[in-house]
């Protein structure tokens, strides 16, 4: 069925203690693109400036990703760059450019209209909401967020929420949504804001995944060598929707699988820095973790 995306590209500057690297490939519609097209079709809407390398086009077009809604700015392309420490749970944004990014106004292409797979990353609130203004009537829209629009958007940003099936976010972030420090209360309280399903990302400790009527709860795959862990959360919910649009199936089991499927992801994400940990994987390899999830989390009754 296929899977639209909206969101940023960007070139990242990050360094960890294993590492660094220098104007690579970012940005949440990039991570999100990539892991979601080992599932199913993938159409971008983004923007760049007319310094991005070609090689980034080149790479999200080897993986099939529609670029028709891709607009080309004159300008410099949104830079990120931030410092991790050895608690990669917790980096320092060292500098955030917007530049072309800044006056970013999606329009999906006409032939993307009937996507029935949405998902709107990490992008203004009024823009999310515009994006469900265009499409015609998708089978689900799945949405994530940040701290700074929760606190600098908040209206929107519920106006939004209360347009989409499947609100994706961290917990830090789900905390200060609801205004709860318990995180099952917090949960419970995004759901009433409007969607069916909230997924919360817990990092190295894996995610929740609540309904009205039952919790869920994914382990993170136990990475041995992690060097990287931005985008982590976008390529997650690029396996989350793959594997989603790839089934047609929104039933709560197979959101479940969608969960695992997303865990797996992300696990190759943070291996490498960028989007190298997940630029040639063969399905076999995601198939591999996602039984090795399954294996580590059972238990006989």
């Amino acid at each position: 069925m296929g899977v639209l995306v909206v969101g940023s590209v960007a070139l990242d500057s990050v360094r960890t203690p294993f590492g660094a690297v220098h104007d690579a490939l970012g940005g949440s519609g990039t991570f999100f693109s990539v892991a979601a097209s080992y599932f199913t079709d993938v159409a971008l809407v983004a923007v760049v400036g007319d310094d991005f390398p070609k090689a980034g086009i080149d790479l999200l077009e080897s993986r099939g990703v529609d670029m028709t809604g891709l607009t080309v700015e004159k300008g410099e392309t949104f830079r990120w760059s931030g410092v991790y420490g050895y608690d990669l749970n917790d980096r320092d944004t060292i500098e955030t450019r917007l530049n072309v990014f800044e006056g970013f106004k999606p329009q999906v292409p006409k032939g993307l209209l009937g996507s029935e797979f949405v998902f709107l990353a990490n992008i203004i609130p009024a823009l999310q909401s515009s994006v469900l203004d265009q499409v015609a009537s998708p089978k689900l829209v799945a949405c994530d967020t940040m701290n700074y629009y929760i606190e600098g958007y908040r209206d929107d940003l519920l106006d939004t929420i209360r347009r989409v099936d499947v609100m994706v976010l961290n917990d830090s972030e789900c905390r200060e949504l609801a205004s709860e420090p318990n995180l099952i209360k917090a949960s419970r309280a995004v759901l009433d804001m409007g969607p069916s399903t909230a997924i919360v990302k817990k990092g190295e400790h894996g995610a929740l995944m609540f309904t009205r009527d039952s919790i869920f709860s994914a382990p993170a795959y136990p990475c041995e060598s992690v060097f990287d862990p931005t985008g982590a959360g976008d390529s997650f919910a690029g396996g989350f929707m793959g594997h989603l649009a790839a089934t047609g199936d929104t039933s709560e089991a197979n959101i479940r699988r969608a969960v695992i499927y997303g865990t797996v992801m992300a696990s190759f994400c943070v291996e490498k820095f960028s989007v190298e940990g997940m630029a040639s994987l063969e399905t076999a390899d995601i198939e591999r973790r996602f039984r090795m999830l399954k294996q580590v989390s059972h238990f006989e009754p």
